[in-house]
């Protein structure tokens, strides 16, 4: 995508993610991006991530998850785009 709109992506990430250090890569890689939002782990083994930015930071993101850390086994990455609500001020690891 060429344009500097601001999207959101809201992403369910399954496979081995949780403590493989997932949720750190996702951050250093977002944050290298300038992309803002958040990450977390959840109850069912998946990882949660929401995120803004341009589209092409989203999809260098989005390409980053599909690959994760080292030791991660990325199994599906279901991606849904949105329009920005500007909401975030950084990104960061939930809890």
């Amino acid at each position: 995508m060429a344009t500097d709109t601001q999207q959101r992506i809201s992403a369910n990430i399954t496979g081995r993610v949780q403590g493989v250090g997932f949720r750190n890569f996702t951050r250093r890689t977002a944050r290298r991006l300038g992309v803002t939002g958040w990450v977390r782990n959840e109850p069912d083994g998946s990882v949660q991530l929401e995120a803004e930015g341009s589209p092409d930071d989203l999809e260098e993101l989005v390409d980053a998850v599909h690959e994760g850390p080292r030791a991660a086994r990325v199994e599906s990455v279901d991606v849904d785009w949105q329009d920005a609500t500007d909401e975030f001020a950084h990104f960061e690891v939930r809890f």
